[in-house]
């Protein structure tokens, strides 16, 4: 296996929201308790990891997609759907604790990022969802620290290092081109930003 295929596997945006919630529930400083913030783990787990795999397997069985991972833009359409669904039903779930907000809304936004990477699939665009992945991450990050005043500096800069190592492993495979990776990660930076300035609005 080369060293690209470990990156994109190891470095995988189904294990993203379950990291980026581990790292909001026990940093930033809230009311709760131990056993909620497993709960709550628990829920992002079995949304983000293992009804996400359970599909993909169906699917695969079913011959809906011919690999786990979606190379064709014809595969990605429909799972692409269901993510969505289930990153904005996470985010509607956690939405009902309401000190845990800004989580809330990092799922609606990320389910809404995949709604935009499905609209580009029609135009023959294959977004990196790679990318979009650890451009959500930034994004959220960077709204943390201005949220809650607290200097995420070095978290971000790291965050950006890993958006290179990860959109240059998904370009020397070949999954994508040049313009697919940064679209990804403006989608994903840009719907972190703009999603909570839309919440506080309405």
């Amino acid at each position: 296996m080369s060293i690209h295929r470990i990156i994109s596997s190891f470095l995988h945006p189904i294990l993203f929201s379950l990291v980026i919630s581990a790292f909001y529930l026990f940093t930033i400083p809230r009311y709760i308790s131990d056993k909620n913030k497993i709960t709550i783990l628990f829920i992002v787990f079995i949304g983000t990891y293992i009804l996400p795999s359970l599909l993909l397997f169906v699917m695969k069985k079913l011959k809906f997609i011919q690999s786990f991972h979606l190379r064709t833009i014809d595969e990605r359409k429909f799972p692409l759907l269901l993510f969505s669904f289930l990153a904005i039903l996470i985010g509607k779930m956690l939405f009902k604790i309401v000190v845990i907000n800004e989580l809330a809304i990092y799922f609606i936004a990320g389910g809404l990022a995949l709604l935009v990477v499905y609209g580009f699939l029609w135009f023959g665009i294959k977004v990196s969802i790679h990318t979009v992945g650890i451009g959500g991450l930034i994004g959220f990050v960077i709204n943390l620290s201005m949220v809650f005043h607290q200097n995420f500096l070095f978290l971000i800069a790291i965050l950006f290092v890993l958006f290179g190592i990860i959109a240059n492993a998904r370009i020397n495979l070949r999954a994508h081109v040049f313009s697919e990776v940064i679209l990804g990660i403006i989608i994903g930076v840009s719907l972190q930003l703009f999603v909570p300035i839309l919440y506080q609005n309405i």
